[in-house]
């Protein structure tokens, strides 16, 4: 076998791990990341992006993402509807991090499909100087 093809090969095969790799990650319950800025872009563009912060709603009256909508992370699995005509636009976050987590675990076995999490969760939108509403 020429080298050339067994480095196609090899590059394929590490191609196909990949793809495993993601889609087991998906599977898992994994939410994309996404950064701040990107969130911030997108939203302000337009792209229909919901914000849910599935802090407490004291956490959340101390300050939010813009726009942000409250869903507890312990009610969320009872709240599912409201998030219905966003399923495909969603940025989870919490104080930094566990509860976003499970939360996109709960969307995505919901069917939910492009849940993103918002890299650095609030603490880190905070810190960045970001916009805060209360």
């Amino acid at each position: 076998m020429r080298p050339t093809i067994r480095c196609h090969g090899l590059l394929a095969l590490v191609a196909l791990i990949g793809v495993v790799s993601l889609a087991a990650e998906a599977h898992a319950g994994a939410a994309v990341e996404i950064s701040r800025e990107e969130a911030l872009a997108l939203q302000e563009s337009g792209a229909g992006l919901l914000f849910v912060d599935v802090r407490t709603p004291e956490e959340y009256d101390s300050g939010h993402v813009p726009g942000a909508v409250n869903i507890p992370r312990n009610q969320l699995a009872s709240r599912l509807a409201e998030l219905e005509s966003a399923r495909d636009r969603l940025v989870l976050y919490c104080e930094r991090g566990p509860r976003a987590a499970a939360a996109a675990a709960t969307l995505l076995q919901a069917g939910f499909t492009g849940v993103r999490q918002l890299k650095g969760d609030m603490s880190g939108w905070r810190a960045s100087g970001m916009p805060i509403e209360k």
